[in-house]
């Protein structure tokens, strides 16, 4: 699916081209994250060819907090935009873009990204060539790995394309910014940019290609138990606030009332924030007064296994996710019917699933029991 293109647009798009090693910036600067918005916000890193082109569909797009153009897979650290264009870094140009979760999903960031792309190219896009040019997306943990693999999957499944689709999933490394001349280079010199956006090809290609084809929908389907893994201790210090890192690998707990779920009243469920294991849902929440999240059953009991403390009799279990061994809390006989039980449980365990997102972050298999339920009311 490649484009070809007239001699005269080359020339004229190459003359600024992001692959035209002629113009000498600045070195690059050391991966740093861009600054976190209030919230929760996760990365996506993505290499799609030249990152002017990448970064300016994600600028000003909603629920993206920041896109960073750079560079990262490669083996050397800080490097520059020649040393990269030059092919023997093994770097890919690349951009990061920094998200809200709650108001654009993972999966929406990637169909974003497929349709800037040719993903059956497998030496560059466009009029971009070699390593440092090709498509691949870089998941931060399983969950991205899941949800790619799933999106990746329906791409191939669609029948849009006569070529295998040639984009990688690679685990993501270090990040490295690019010079500032190149950060929103579409804002900052949009002529040059638009020139070489339709020069090189990518734009023609995406007008041609993706103007009527629908959303890429991963595949609805939740992952098998045996997809839940425990990522090593040096990962979890990595992803894990220290809180979640006491809470789930030390039996630590939470202060009740200052912990995040203990109020929520959203539709969703709730998974093991290490491995991702489902584990409750919150048409079994309640108010149980106790300042924790409260469960009067397990979404999947299968996922939960309960240790008896010997000396408070049978009435008070520990208990732990079945695949990662995480601590999530105690069960105690107390709890109101059906079940009589109250599964207490530290929110520092968990990580919340909003209905409207379980398809996305795959978990599908549980999104019909939300269809036609309201937001819980809020306890007075």
């Amino acid at each position: 699916m490649s484009c070809k293109l007239p001699v005269i647009a080359v020339a004229i798009a190459l003359a600024s081209a992001c692959g035209s090693g002629g113009v000498a910036q600045a070195g690059a600067g050391a991966a740093k994250p861009a600054p976190a918005a209030k919230g929760k916000t996760e990365i996506a890193t993505l290499a799609g060819g030249c990152f002017w082109c990448t970064e300016s569909a994600f600028d000003d797009l909603p629920g993206v907090v920041d896109v960073i153009s750079g560079y990262t897979g490669g083996h050397l650290a800080n490097p520059t935009y020649e040393q990269v264009s030059s092919g023997q870094t093994g770097h890919y140009e690349s951009i990061e873009v920094r998200f809200d979760p709650s108001k654009i999903t993972y999966a929406e960031i990637l169909n974003v990204f497929w349709r800037q792309i040719d993903p059956t190219d497998a030496g560059g896009q466009f009029a971009d060539r070699g390593d440092q040019y090709r498509s691949v997306i870089f998941v931060h943990d399983d969950a991205q790995r899941k949800i790619a693999e799933a999106s990746k999957a329906s791409l191939e499944k669609s029948g849009w394309f006569d070529k295998p689709i040639a984009t990688q999933i690679l685990p993501a490394g270090p990040f490295y910014k690019a010079e500032e001349y190149h950060q929103h280079y579409h804002t900052k010199h949009p002529v040059e940019y638009n020139a070489y956006k339709w020069g090189s090809g990518r734009g023609p290609y995406i007008e041609a290609f993706w103007k009527e084809k629908p959303p890429i929908a991963p595949a609805a389907a939740a992952p098998s138990c045996a997809a839940w893994v425990k990522p090593s201790d040096a990962e979890l210090k990595r992803t894990l606030t220290p809180l979640q890192y006491e809470v789930t690998q030390h039996e630590g707990t939470e202060r009740a009332f200052e912990n995040e779920y203990w109020n929520n009243h959203e539709p969703g469920i709730y998974v093991d924030v290490v491995s991702g294991e489902p584990l409750f849902s919150s048409k079994d929440k309640f108010d149980s007064g106790s300042g924790w999240p409260s469960f009067t059953r397990p979404l999947v009991p299968a996922n939960i296994v309960a240790h008896p403390i010997t000396d408070a009799g049978d009435q008070v279990s520990e208990l732990k996710s079945k695949a990662a061994g995480s601590h999530l809390g105690h069960v105690f006989a107390d709890g109101p019917k059906p079940t009589g039980m109250r599964y207490c449980i530290d929110s520092a365990s968990l990580r919340f699933i909003p209905a409207s997102q379980l398809a996305a972050k795959g978990y599908g298999e549980y999104a019909s029991q939300f269809e036609s339920q309201p937001t819980a009311p809020k306890a007075p």
